[in-house]
């Protein structure tokens, strides 16, 4: 529950709250990174979209706060949480909680941003890199590096998730929409176009690869390795 891979540019980030205040932390407005508000109850936890962080509102409800926080941790949580806080409550968050941080709810952009990009850094740094070798291409997802016969791509971010998300999945096949969902995101309010376009610039740069990404009529796209190549993944 709660899992998600780690992203370098702008971040998917959860918050968890009790109050109807849509600005739980106003400085969060100002920066690039998508959010979505959700009820900080074990119910709504239960169907929360992924993220690459979570926020926890403990301003009003400090009690509160750590039982989700707790049972956050009990249920296998594997995201940065970061409690936001009034400068009151500051000397009620201890050990127990389980933060990755602390952080006031006056904060200014800068700040915020700084430490949810601090936050997802050690979490990458916590998890163990996976590499792809398959049909003369290589990804590596800690460097987010990919190359082609040995050659190294020079491929946008997005391309990169792209490409390393259908060859995680060889043979599967994803509508547009699952595209969008799992590499753009939950709260993506663009066209599938988008998807098309990606793909067509990612084919582009495979050049004698490109048959690799392959397009089923009237459903979308799959990842398709010659049938004698042996598909490898390993994690360092």
């Amino acid at each position: 529950m709660l899992k998600a891979p780690v992203w370098r540019e702008m971040a998917q980030l959860l918050i968890l709250t009790a109050s109807a205040d849509s600005e739980v932390l106003p400085a969060l407005q100002l920066l690039s990174h998508r959010f979505r508000a959700i009820p900080a109850e074990p119910a709504s936890l239960v169907n929360a979209p992924s993220a690459d962080l979570i926020f926890l509102d403990a301003r009003r409800d400090l009690a509160a706060a750590k039982s989700i926080a707790r049972l956050l941790h009990t249920t296998g949580l594997s995201t940065p949480l970061i409690a936001i806080v009034t400068e009151g409550g500051l000397a009620g968050v201890s050990g127990e909680w389980g933060v990755a941080d602390i952080i006031l709810d006056t904060a200014g952009p800068a700040e915020v941003d700084t430490r949810i990009r601090l936050a997802l850094a050690r979490q990458n740094d916590k998890q163990p890199s996976e590499q792809i070798q398959t049909s003369g291409i290589s990804i590596d997802e800690g460097s987010y590096t990919a190359r082609v016969h040995g050659k190294p791509l020079d491929l946008t971010f997005k391309e990169f998730a792209l490409l390393k998300f259908l060859a995680q999945h060889p043979g599967r096949v994803f509508t547009r929409d699952q595209l969008l969902s799992e590499v753009w995101g939950y709260d993506y309010f663009g066209g599938t176009r988008t998807v098309d376009v990606h793909i067509r610039r990612l084919r582009a740069k495979l050049g004698d690869l490109e048959a690799l990404i392959g397009t089923v009529h009237n459903v979308g796209y799959r990842f398709a390795p010659a049938p004698e190549d042996n598909f490898s993944a390993t994690a360092h």
